[in-house]
């Protein structure tokens, strides 16, 4: 009796104790049922992929009676070929037929101050040398654009 009455004094009634506990096993059993419940998407609506990946054209070549069309692209390092295709091709309608890449390490460079020299290191990156297929004739560089004249724009 006398360890009850340092946990729990007797002034105290037994009653709410029993039902804060209650409480709190009650929350406990929703939290877990609302955690293991699928969560449901409100709008079913029209949803569309977007990259976060940059895709930097460097370089275009038109196609020829021989070669077909080709492009360069500066892509991020954890892009893959696939990726790069899925891009150029759900995104940007182009039918790219095969995708090369090449990582480079980027440029390594030794500053020299008065009081000491720093190290730095530009990002690495990957080129995507991208083949596209016998219906792409022109890459669309160079392309005119209507109203404008090659005298500045005069009309």
């Amino acid at each position: 009796n006398l360890h009850r009455q340092h946990i729990i004094p007797s002034s105290y009634p037994k009653e709410p104790i029993k039902t804060i506990i209650a409480l709190t096993y009650n929350m406990i059993a929703t939290i877990k049922r609302m955690a293991s419940a699928v969560p449901q998407r409100m709008n079913e609506g029209y949803r569309m992929w977007m990259p976060t990946m940059p895709m930097v054209l460097l370089h275009a070549e038109h196609a020829t009676e021989s070669t077909p069309a080709k492009a360069v692209f500066r892509v991020l390092p954890k892009m893959t070929k696939h990726e790069v295709k899925e891009y150029l091709t759900k995104i940007y309608d182009l039918p790219a037929v095969q995708v090369r890449t090449q990582n480079y390490l980027g440029k390594r460079m030794r500053i020299i101050g008065k009081r000491q020299i720093v190290y730095a290191k530009r990002p690495d990156y990957k080129k995507a040398f991208v083949t596209f297929d016998n219906t792409l004739a022109d890459t669309g560089l160079g392309s005119i654009v209507p109203g404008m004249n090659a005298q500045g724009g005069e009309e």
